[in-house]
């Protein structure tokens, strides 16, 4: 797993993935924490990370959209499949790349977070929680996007479908209270990503949201592990 998960760190920084992602993600959490939080005078970040969701839904598909569509579309991914290693190796060296690449990203809320702290009273407690759920909320969605890139050879192709999947799960409590059924809303309303969020980001720590989405991240490595399963024996 070590040597896919350094191949794949690599990748990023040697093409324009991490600079785009990193850019991106620099650019409109600073947006946000400036409008939210410093012209608000204010330095509670809440409102700062509440926002940065659109933009993780938006982020991660084009971080994960290479990430084995393009071994399919180069057919290294035989080579993959023949190395001593094992499918979960493979599957999470890709993943833990993917998932430093975002956290080296989210770390600058952390800065944020410092720099307030030199002109009034941060509540560290809250800071930490709202960094747990984006972080949380990165892992699932991560996890959604390196199975859908296991689907398809081409990236864009990859990048879209992962979009849709997660502007699904987003739309989720929307869908939810369209639905007259109760045993059917509350069973959608179960699986927001977007309620359980943003409780994160009110301070309110619920330990079955994080079971939640660490159980997402892990339904979809076993769905990527599958495919490539298939593949191996096909």
């Amino acid at each position: 797993m070590g040597a896919i998960y350094r191949r794949e760190m690599n990748s990023f920084f040697s093409s324009s993935i991490a600079y785009v992602f990193l850019s991106v993600f620099f650019l409109f959490s600073g947006y946000f924490f400036l409008a939210g939080t410093l012209m608000s005078g204010t330095t509670d970040m809440s409102g700062m990370f509440s926002a940065l969701f659109l933009i993780v839904l938006i982020l991660i598909p084009v971080l994960t959209m290479k990430l084995i569509s393009e071994e399919k579309k180069q057919k290294t991914d035989q080579g993959l499949l023949t190395a001593p290693v094992s499918l979960w190796g493979i599957v999470l060296g890709k993943y833990f790349a993917a998932l430093t690449l975002y956290t080296i990203g989210l770390c600058i809320t952390l800065v944020y977070a410092l720099i307030l702290s030199y002109f009034g009273t941060v509540l560290w407690g809250m800071v930490i929680s709202n960094f747990l759920a984006m972080f949380l909320l990165g892992s699932a969605f991560i996890a959604v996007g390196v199975f859908v890139s296991s689907l398809t050879e081409n990236q864009i192709t990859a990048a879209a479908a992962s979009f849709l999947v997660l502007i699904v799960l987003y739309l989720i409590d929307q869908i939810a209270s369209l639905v007259n059924v109760d045993f059917i809303k509350n069973i959608l309303m179960s699986l927001s990503f977007y309620t359980r969020y943003i409780e994160f980001t009110r301070g309110v720590f619920n330990l079955s949201s994080v079971v939640f989405y660490i159980s997402t991240a892990f339904v979809f490595n076993f769905f990527t592990v599958r495919v490539f399963e298939k593949k191996r024996w096909s």
